[in-house]
């Protein structure tokens, strides 16, 4: 007998969300989620000109005026800063513009499970360009398994992770090429060819993971100290270190 469940994919935000429900959903749920997605998008995008950070960044708009959302992502990516001692940034041009892209992603799932969570769905992924937030079970199975992928053989997985409701993020220059730099000299870090975290939120996690990769060798130490979020760092010799409570699948 076939299992409850949908599974929709849109491009958002120019990446591939992918939803994966285990549950009967009333497919308005999913239209009310993706219609979030793009309101996240047409308010946070840094290529649409009309976008509140792309007038905020021209100067028409002051931080105070803009909208309850972009003061609490601003306000957040400020205080991840402060927590990450600038490995994570959304600030440049001598901090006089603001790029929250590298928050905003994480954060909308978040809050995007949050309308799932309100229609009573248990059972479910939400994948943002790799980055996932789990809830519940991948039914039939007890939990959910994610493939944490090779930095240097594309074809194959580094790790299995075995996660219940946790987010996973991972950061690496295999991904996008030299996307990640070190905020404090402007060069891509060395040491490190990916860093995966698993946390309560995503957008927390995948914030962790950029500071943390951006952290080059200083990484590993830095995300022993992150709990509730666990990490797993892949080193160029292709040694994995793990922190004691990442779920590896045994």
């Amino acid at each position: 007998m076939a299992l409850p469940g949908r599974r929709r994919v849109e491009q958002v935000m120019g990446l591939p969300i992918v939803v994966d429900v285990r549950d009967e959903v009333d497919e308005r749920v999913l239209d009310e989620l993706f219609a979030w997605f793009d309101e996240v998008d047409r308010t946070f995008s840094t290529y649409k000109p009309d976008s509140e950070i792309s007038r905020l960044n021209r100067g028409e708009l002051l931080v105070r005026e803009c909208s309850t959302d972009v003061r609490e992502v601003l306000d957040r990516c400020d205080e991840l800063s402060a927590e990450t001692g600038g490995y994570f940034s959304h600030r440049y041009r001598a901090f006089d513009q603001v790029d929250p892209s590298g928050l905003v992603k994480g954060w909308s799932v978040d809050r995007g499970a949050e309308l799932l969570d309100d229609a009573g769905l248990q059972n479910y992924s939400i994948n943002a360009g790799g980055d996932i937030l789990f809830r519940g079970a991948g039914l039939p199975e007890p939990d959910w398994a994610v493939g944490i992928e090779h930095p240097l053989h594309r074809d194959r997985v580094a790790a299995v992770a075995r996660v219940g409701a946790l987010a996973v993020a991972t950061s690496g220059a295999y991904i996008r090429g030299d996307h990640v730099v070190d905020p404090h000299t402007g060069e891509a870090p060395s040491g490190v060819l990916s860093v995966t975290i698993v946390g309560p939120e995503l957008g927390t996690a995948d914030a962790y993971a950029t500071a943390a990769f951006a952290m080059g060798e200083q990484g590993p130490h830095w995300t022993r100290t992150l709990a509730p979020y666990e990490a797993l760092t892949i080193l160029p010799d292709e040694t994995t270190l793990v922190t004691p409570g990442f779920p590896l699948a045994s």
